[in-house]
């Protein structure tokens, strides 16, 4: 009885997710050329329904749920998608690019948010975003460091405005710089943020650009599962400090099972089974769109418990910090392919 109660208090706001998930798909196909992914547009949905009229209590628990439990299943589902044999297929020119990208974002990512005075885990997420792969990277990270919705929210649209920018401005600069397909597509594939956002800028160049593009961009999510696990970490440590603030005996109340992600346990499986071949293609491919459903879902319901007052309240700091460690991690990328001949 228990659990049919429990079910039917979560059933308004999981359900109210799903149909804003569905209406963003429905909006995403419906666009001429895919420059916006369906997980900004359910996004910017449920902060506008929000805007109008907040979510009463009867569809608070659903919301929660959706946004912190089914996002992680939804990362888990990721896993099926993704093969770490790739990784050895794009080369280790790929990879040292993405070193030095990642070192830009959550190193000197790390002194502008301090500058800027904003706190570390919006700053953060919004490295994570620009580093890793936009929204996935955001949705993974932020159960980790129990990041706020605004904060979700935020990183989800300062990614998103720069990617904008980025899919305009990259085809004229490679055009500009005289590079070649491969050359170009390393380029996207390890700079511009959202899966979506790199296949637009790639294929806008060329076909083959687009391809290795897309290939480097797969590549460059596997660095989420050790971005994780240290963020993981990082959060253990900081509440720890607080937490010796108020009590003495603390150390006790820490340990490895407390702080560790289980959920990327599932992941790590899925992108191993899937690695060994185990999974028939048709499957792993119905799981990446179930887990990319779900991840809407997850932003529809983040967007529903967050307000554009609230974001107000942020300043214009967190996009000043987005478009500096975009600018940085632009101009990273092709000084790299520089050093290495590439270009």
């Amino acid at each position: 009885m228990n659990k049919v109660r429990k079910i039917t208090e979560l059933l308004p706001g999981f359900m109210a997710a799903i149909a804003i998930a569905a209406i963003a798909k429905l909006i995403e196909g419906l666009l001429p050329i895919h420059l916006i992914g369906a997980s900004v547009i359910a996004l910017f949905i449920g902060m506008l329904i929000n805007n109008f009229r907040k979510p009463s209590e009867h569809f608070s628990k659903g919301l929660k749920f959706t946004s912190k439990r089914v996002l992680k299943f939804a990362i888990i589902l990721l896993g099926a998608s993704l093969n770490i044999k790739m990784v050895l297929e794009v080369g280790k020119m790929s990879l040292c690019v993405m070193v030095f990208t990642l070192f830009t974002c959550f190193g000197i990512g790390h002194f502008v948010g301090k500058a800027l005075k904003i706190n570390w885990k919006l700053s953060n997420l919004i490295s994570a975003g620009t580093g890793i792969c936009g929204g996935s990277a955001i949705a993974a990270i932020s159960p980790v460091i129990d990041a706020d919705d605004t904060d979700i929210a935020y990183a989800m649209s300062a990614t998103f405005l720069f990617d904008m920018a980025m899919i305009v401005l990259f085809p004229i600069l490679g055009q500009a710089m005289g590079l070649s397909d491969m050359a170009y597509g390393l380029w996207a594939g390890t700079a511009v943020n959202d899966t979506s956002s790199v296949v637009a800028a790639g294929y806008a160049f060329s076909e083959a650009a687009g391809d290795f593009a897309t290939m480097v961009k797969l590549t460059r999510t596997l660095s989420i599962i050790p971005t994780v696990m240290i963020f993981a970490l990082i959060n253990a440590h900081i509440k720890r400090k607080e937490a010796a603030g108020t009590a003495k005996n603390v150390k006790s109340s820490f340990n490895i099972a407390k702080i560790f992600p289980w959920f990327i346990l599932g992941f790590l499986a899925l992108t191993a089974v899937n690695s060994l071949g185990i999974i028939p293609a048709a499957v792993s491919s119905g799981m990446k769109e179930l887990s990319k459903f779900l991840m809407v879902a997850a932003l529809g319901a983040i967007g529903l418990n967050t307000s554009f007052k609230d974001m107000k309240r942020s300043g214009i700091a967190p996009m000043l910090h987005g478009f500096i460690i975009s600018a940085l991690v632009v101009i990273a990328a092709i000084a790299v392919e520089y050093f290495m001949g590439i270009v």
